[in-house]
């Protein structure tokens, strides 16, 4: 029992050791604070302070300044020897350096025994303080933009703030003139500031003041805000903090935020001000008042914020749909004022981020237990040592053996010289350790950085940046990866949607070939660069419309532009620069021509009503605002999603104009209008949520004979298509066949619908809606139920496709990973529906992937039955089913739901084969399923077996901290190699958390560029910088490393066997000099040359053939077995070196005659020779590209030995003493020298020799037949040979199909005669699949998304307004006539042209 425990105590103290960091002994885990209150222009109360007035430490906050670098000048030097002493090989050396300072040990000087070590140790930290240093600049940019804060008058902030940190960069160079710093007492007082900003009021009690003294707004960094605070946040600003909102520009004090810098969601949140403090609108009156903010502590969840606000005697609650968080970016919202809750370390994005960790490459955690295996080694032949040479000399000491005389003494005796010759034996085979191995391995590390900086391929020219190596210690980690972990917006897309096509009336408008040609695009709405004053465009889009200004019914006000001022003609071309491709059809736009002058009884009438109520609903069914840009005098679409502005924009393009929205009146232009603005009446907006997947609006037509109340509907094609009049079934089928043709060309579609309505049945119905909004109990659930009431009996008008613009070269990029071996996950905080649209557009799912959809917090199924049927259901010979994981329910309810198929009303869209689908199977999970998924071991193993029998993993919907929380599940769980890319701040934990993290710079600001170890400009270099850098670096090492380890046996084994011969003593064999020089001079050469000029094959061949990179992937470069391999080797060579010299030599070590004492010299200097030579001949043969550098490095060595010999030789004792002194002419003169060379030259390297031939000739591997095809044929086509997929490593996935192009129009291959023809059932075989396992639910996906915020601020007080508006009409009768029946037909519908109207108004009177 005692053994059993001691084994475990050893493993658990082994396990401790592996596992400690030590970021840990310098960045403890701070605690979040107690919950604080802050005193706005209040002093702070007496039990804030001590006994000696100072603040007490709990109510101390910290600073607002974010360091991601891991040094400082007091902590530099401790942690980053404690960081290089992690090497097992650096500690020992130095406990050998510190052995020769003791003079009975000392072989050489003591302070040349240390030097190298303290070379290595330089040089290292020398490179680990330059990288730290660009760590600090970056954060020295963020930490020094520039915000408004109010100051002046009688404001005052007495919250006590913590010093800002002295950084590395700091203490290193000279301060610059920067902007003045807040004084000590917190307020921001500066009299003589000229950058100070005053609001346009007039006060009494301000205008007797000094213009200084006034309340007035002044830049200070970043890093200088204080808790309490006031700042003024300006439009397309980042938010530097925390902060609660006061007040806003826009109506009703709402304020928008871009937030996918904290969870990837690409629509605009609204936010509101404090209704309490909404009157502070300026600073003199922010100056004037003073109040109190009551917080909860700080923490990590990103939805939720508690606090109150206090002031004049009043409570007012506070949530986050009042805050605006740190790394967010205010947009459509000239001004917004408020004040700082949270700084630096205690914000929300802060707390989800991790300490800057120490990585370490997986090759150097390999290396440590090989050095390990090597000091057991040498330990081991000290100890032998030690033994025999004690047994001999109290064997011989009684005999009187010469070579014992005076060994009598306490520290000369035969029984302590036992362990005088142990520690001799140390430095003797201290080679065996190699020490140069670590800096040759920096230097070459620091070239492969440089390799990947000047590499033109992976430059981007547009912002003429190059790819970036932050960790230079991580290249080999790159040839070895196996899970992706990407962020989407950003990363892997421009957020920028275009729309590109649309079913109309089951007709489908592709678009031209050239709708991108002769535009310079908007690379994405991006938030401003947190470290940046430029800003960006908002998310709008510019109509040139000055036409609508001559119409009287526009709601907008306009005049016809000014004459632009000096420079501004630049700014409306830069202006026209960001606009987004039109979207140009030549057959819609001559259909729509014809729609305007067709007559009402010709066959084409029917689709051009379809055609005009299609584009109506596009631009009237949205909660888009507009504004006029007073320059270019465009009209601006404002949305809160980029997939509304796209849709509202296409409408615009073909001649459906919106021309803004007046309260509850909208305008419209359309082509049949013009030059007049047709009115809707607003009367309610049945708004989207993720459940109902579809957004509607009840509109009454103003003016004109008719004005009749339509509905108007858009949602997923499900949805939409189960509550269509019987009479659609054709329309739906041909629509159908589109919708599944834009999906598969990675197209987001969304589905438009119409209805007519009754004026009678529309007051009964809005009487109940009006009782449902106001109900106290299930008020979503009844206003659900009442809506889907009236959204039935739908006409059917078409369907749109909007592209998700992806970074250039996305899906290639992926399909090649992902034929590379390497599964990829995206983890997003999207919506589910986007997620999968990206996932389809990305390659990441496939056209014929079946997809498993598990979420949580809702009703159904728990986590962990929705993962045990998944498994269940479509992995049945996993063996890990129910019956292997019995677990107890943990919902009260268990209900048991069958997977059942979707009805659409006509038939089912699920074919037979559902779950069956050639493609594979991608997982969908949620944050809310993850939370309890990650909850407990059980769990976690569950997910992680369920992800890993799936191609792919799409997390959506999840915080930064469940980022990193699923990468630390993989890479602990599987013990695989993670890499993490990302852009935003959102992704810092996650980059941080991977082995490699990876960060794409220009887009969202530089936090995940500055806690990155790689910097790219495009998702696209990741392909060049795994499969081609990455494997040349890791196979490179790999090498290099082996072969330092090989080459230092070859010299320890000589040595070794010479013991035998020499009564154990631990003499050198060799003059010390060969041994001096062994790593730094003779063999250094050839190693370092497989490091830097080596080559697998050439990059074109592992860029076509991905499929190579699975040599990296299962670690064939470097592992224990190759170790032992080239150990072995060496220590073959060695036994060939010295016994067959030895036997040559045999009886004498000389070819002497006269008997001259040359001390065994001769032929330990031609063991000498051959050993250099056959460790540089022997590393060369493991090179696979023998270019001019390579075979310079490997003969360089072997030339210089002999020179050397040469000279050394020649040196007389007038000038050095040495014992080599004549050995030229002895030795190059003797024929058992000319002999040894080439006899044991070839016996040393034949074995490799044959083994390498016989594998080439009969055993050829993968590399080998490509490089035998580059041999020969040196432009053969990789990519698009056919026999490559007969090699072992090639078999190609089946899901990796590229995606199609849809730029192309009419061009395309799609022929629409053709899919109308095509059948369901054939197409659910090639359709891809959804299960959601929550409710059991199958359906095909046709990619809809549609992304807007659900029940946000802007949304609940528009609904507000609308309930006021019909709580005030309810009693009061309609001033409209109600005895005209609405025929529902598109003929009554929408605007026609007047003449039109005209002959409909005529035909109706002779009826």
């Amino acid at each position: 029992m005692s053994t059993k425990a001691d084994r475990k105590t050893s493993r658990g103290w082994y396990a401790r050791a592996v596992a400690f960091n030590v970021e840990s002994l310098f960045s403890q885990k701070r605690e979040p604070g107690p919950p604080r209150t802050i005193f706005v222009n209040q002093d702070i109360p007496d039990n804030y302070v001590d006994h000696k007035g100072r603040p007490k430490p709990e109510y101390v906050y910290t600073s607002n300044q974010v360091i991601t670098s891991k040094y400082t000048i007091i902590t530099f030097l401790p942690r980053n020897l404690l960081e290089q002493f992690r090497r097992i090989a650096n500690l020992f050396f130095l406990g050998i350096s510190i052995l020769q300072f003791f003079p009975k040990f000392s072989t050489i000087s003591p302070g040349v025994a240390i030097l190298p070590l303290l070379v290595i140790l330089t040089v290292t930290a020398l490179k680990d303080g330059y990288e730290d240093i660009k760590r600090h600049e970056s954060d020295k940019r963020v930490n020094h933009s520039s915000v408004k804060v109010l100051a002046g008058g009688e404001w005052k902030n007495t919250n006590a703030m913590q010093p800002k940190n002295k950084t590395f960069v700091r203490g290193l160079t000279r301060p610059r003139r920067r902007l003045p710093t807040p004084n000590s007492a917190g307020s921001h007082d500066d009299d003589t500031d000229s950058d100070a900003e005053f609001d346009d009021v007039t006060s009494d009690d301000t205008d007797e003041k000094p213009q200084g003294r006034k309340p007035h707004w002044k830049r200070i960094l970043w890093e200088d805000l204080n808790v309490g605070d006031i700042v003024k946040i300006m439009d397309n600003d980042p938010i530097p903090a925390d902060i609660m909102i006061c007040a806003t520009s826009e109506e009703e004090d709402v304020a928008f935020v871009e937030t996918k810098n904290l969870d990837g969601e690409t629509n605009l949140k609204s936010r509101h001000a404090v209704a309490s403090l909404s009157h502070l609108r300026d600073a003199v009156k922010l100056a004037q008042h003073s109040f109190q903010i009551n917080c909860d502590r700080p923490d990590t969840d990103m939805y939720r914020l508690q606090a109150n606000v206090a002031a004049n005697g009043d409570i007012s609650p506070v949530d986050l749909s009042m805050t605006l968080l740190r790394g967010t970016v205010l947009r459509n919202t000239k001004w917004a004022m408020g004040v700082v809750m949270f700084t630096g370390l205690d914000t929300k994005i802060v707390l989800n981020s991790g300490g800057t960790p120490s990585k370490r490459s997986k090759v150097e955690r390999q290396m440590n237990p090989q050095v390990f295996v090597n000091l057991l080694i040498l330990a081991a032949m000290a100890t032998c040592c030690a033994i025999a040479d004690s047994l001999l000399q109290v064997k011989y000491f009684p005999m009187e053996a010469p070579w014992l005389y005076g060994a009598d003494l306490s520290d000369d005796n035969p029984r302590i010289n036992g362990l005088i010759t142990w520690a001799f034996s140390l430095l003797t085979f201290q080679a065996i350790v190699p020490i140069s191995l670590y800096i040759s391995i920096e230097f070459v590390r620091t070239c492969q950085a440089a390799f990947i900086y000047f590499d033109a391929d992976i430059w981007y020219e547009k912002t003429r940046q190059a790819t970036i190596c932050r960790s230079w210690n991580l290249s080999d980690d790159l040839g070895q990866i196996e899970y992706i972990f990407s962020d989407k917006t950003g990363t892997l897309t421009q957020n920028s949607m275009v729309f590109r096509q649309c079913s109309i009336g089951g007709r489908a408008y592709r678009g031209d070939a050239d709708m991108d040609e002769g535009e310079e695009v908007v690379e994405g709405v991006k938030p401003a660069s947190i470290d940046s004053d430029t800003k960006t465009e908002s998310l709008a889009v510019n109509v040139d419309l000055w036409g609508v200004a001559q119409s009287s019914s526009s709601n907008i006000a306009m005049e016809p532009p000014q004459t632009p001022a000096q420079g501004a003609d630049k700014v409306v071309e830069e202006k026209k620069k960001r606009t987004t491709p039109r979207f140009r059809d030549a057959t819609l736009a001559q259909d729509i021509d014809f729609s305007v002058n067709a007559d009402s009884d010709s066959e084409h009438a029917p689709h051009s009503r379809l055609l005009n109520g299609f584009f109506t609903v596009l631009a009237l069914c949205h909660t888009v605002l507009t504004s006029v840009d007073p320059i270019t005098g465009e009209i601006e679409y404002k949305a809160q999603s980029p997939d509304e502005a796209a849709l509202v924009q296409a409408a615009a393009d073909v001649g459906f104009v919106f021309c803004g929205r007046d309260k509850e009146t909208l305008s419209l232009r359309t082509p049949s209008s013009s030059p007049d603005v047709e009115k809707y009446e607003l009367l309610n907006i049945l708004e989207f949520t993720s459940s109902r997947k579809r957004m509607s609006v009840v509109l009454r037509k103003l003016g004109g004979e008719d004005e009749r109340l339509f509905l108007l509907t858009k949602g997923a094609d499900n949805i939409i298509f189960q509550r269509l009049k019987d009479s659609e079934r054709d329309l739906m089928d041909e629509t159908e066949v589109h919708l599944s043709e834009f999906a598969n060309n990675g197209l987001r579609t969304l589905t438009l619908a119409y209805k007519v309505i009754n004026e009678d049945d529309y007051q009964a119905w809005s009487e109940r809606y009006h009782q449902a909004s106001v109900s106290l109990e299930n008020r979503e659930e009844k206003i659900e139920a009442v809506s889907s009431e009236l959204e039935q009996d739908l006409r059917l008008l078409g369907a749109t496709a909007i592209e998700d613009r992806l970074q250039d070269g996305v899906p290639d990029t992926i399909a090649d990973l992902k034929r590379a071996g390497i599964r990829i996950w995206v983890a997003t905080g999207d919506k589910l529906e986007t997620a999968i649209a990206i996932g389809r557009s990305t390659n990441l799912i496939a056209n014929d992937s079946n997809i498993i959809i598990i979420r949580g917090g809702g009703e159904g199924r728990t986590v962990y039955q929705q993962m045990i049927h998944s498994i269940d259901k479509f992995f049945p010979e996993s063996g890990l089913g129910t019956g292997d994981h019995p677990r107890a329910s943990t919902s009260s309810r268990d209900p048991q739901i069958p997977l059942q198929r979707i009805n659409t009303g006509v038939t089912s869209i699920v074919g037979s084969q559902n779950g069956d689908r050639p493609g594979g199977f991608v997982l969908v999970i949620d944050g809310a399923a993850l939370l309890y998924a990650l909850e407990d071991e059980e769990n976690k193993s569950l997910l992680l077996r369920l992800a890993t029998m799936c191609e792919g993993v799409i997390c959506c919907r999840v915080s930064p901290l469940q980022k990193a929380l699923v990468v630390q599940l993989v890479k602990d769980g599987l013990g695989v190699m993670t890499l993490a890319i990302g852009d935003g701040a959102n992704d810092v934990s996650m980059i941080q958390a991977a082995d490699v993290g990876v960060g794409i710079s220009g887009e969202e600001g530089l936090q995940a560029v500055n806690s990155s170890d790689y910097a790219i400009a495009q998702f696209r270099f990741l392909k060049k910088l795994l499969l081609v850098h990455g494997h040349w670096s890791y196979a490179r090492n790999g090498t290099m490393i082996l072969n330092f380890f090989y080459k230092n046996v070859v010299p320890v084994g000589v040595l070794w066997w010479f013991q035998i011969y020499d009564g154990w003593s631990a003499n050198f064999v060799f003059d010390y000099i060969y041994i001096l020089f062994w790593n730094s001079i003779w063999t250094i050469a050839p190693v370092i040359g497989i490091g830097l000029f080596d080559r697998i094959l050439d990059s074109h061949v592992l860029m076509a053939v991905p499929e190579l990179y699975h040599y990296g992937r299962r670690g064939t470069w470097f592992g224990l077995r190759s170790f032992f391999a080239y150990m072995i080797d060496g220590l073959y060579q060695s036994v060939i070196i010295y016994f067959l010299i030895l036997y040559a030599y045999n009886p004498s070590p000389t070819s002497r005659k006269d008997g001259y004492d040359i001390n065994g010299s001769e032929f330990s200097t031609t063991m000498a020779i051959v050993a250099v030579m056959v460790a540089n001949i022997f590393t060369g043969f493991s090179a696979t590209a023998w270019n001019a550098w390579v075979f310079f490095a490997v003969f360089i060595g072997i030339l210089i030995v002999w020179l050397f010999t040469i000279i050394y030789s020649l040196l007389t004792p007038g000038y050095l003493v040495t014992f080599l002194y004549g050995n030229y002419y002895i030795l190059f003169t003797s024929a058992y020298f000319w002999l040894c060379i080439p006899l044991t030259f070839f016996l040393s390297l034949a074995p490799r020799f044959i083994a390498r031939a016989w594998n080439f000739g009969f055993e050829p591997d993968d590399l080998d037949t490509m490089r035998w095809i580059s041999k020969y044929d040196p432009d053969h086509d990789f990519e698009h040979d056919i026999h490559m997929s007969h090699l072992t490593a090639l078999r190609r996935l089946p899901s990796s199909t590229p995606r199609q192009s849809f730029h192309n129009g009419s061009a395309s291959s799609f022929d629409l005669r053709a899919s109308l023809d095509l059948r369901r059932p054939s197409l659910d075989v090639r359709a891809a699949s959804r299960t959601d396992m929550a409710t059991g639910l199958v359906s095909i996906d046709r990619g809809f998304d549609f992304a807007t915020e659900e029940r946000g601020v802007a949304m609940r007080r528009m609904q507000s307004n609308l309930t006021e508006r019909r709580a005030s009409n309810r009693n009061i009768e309609p001033a409209r006539s109600t005895s005209k029946k609405g025929k529902e037909t598109l003929s009554h519908m929408f605007s026609l042209r007047r003449g039109l109207r005209k002959k409909l108004s005529s035909s109706k009177k002779n009826e």
